[in-house]
């Protein structure tokens, strides 16, 4: 029995496409992960961009659990004293609303060469529309894998 060991010819790449309307960020990011790294698959390689091409729709619309959504993110300008703020929904009600789910997606991967290169495979959209329908992307139903992945209003 000898290991087997995926090669370039080997790679199967497929398009997903996600609806992140009213599902949980955290759950929502390690299922892209997972697919991003093409851990789901029986042929895994760690060493090879196994991975699908992966589109998120409706990032604007992610829920965040808990007081998260009040929680401050920091960043540097690189200057003296040049320390910033945001809270996350600050971010999620701006401009950008995409960055957010971008960020828990690549915190979930490797800090590798290969993350980043499998982060050009996530394509996210703030809206409901997207330019990839030329590729004919299979539908994945995240809010209906686990009744978790939604967030229950009480």
């Amino acid at each position: 029995m000898k290991t087997y060991s995926a090669t370039p010819a080997d790679i199967d790449k497929k398009w997903i496409l996600i609806d992140a309307e009213g599902v949980v960020l955290g759950r929502l990011a390690s299922i892209v992960a997972t697919r991003l790294r093409g851990k789901h698959k029986a042929s895994f390689t760690p060493n090879m961009d196994m991975g699908d091409n992966v589109i998120i729709i409706n990032a604007d619309k992610v829920q965040l659990t808990g007081k998260k959504r009040d929680k401050p993110n920091y960043w540097h300008t690189g200057y003296p004293g040049g320390i910033k703020s945001r809270t996350t929904g600050q971010i999620l009600e701006g401009a950008h609303p995409e960055r957010v789910v971008s960020q828990a997606v690549k915190r979930m991967l490797p800090g590798n060469r290969l993350a980043r290169q499998q982060m050009t495979n996530l394509r996210i959209y703030a809206g409901a529309e997207h330019p990839h329908e030329a590729q004919q992307p299979e539908v994945l139903d995240v809010k209906n894998m686990n009744s978790k992945n939604t967030r229950v209003a009480y």
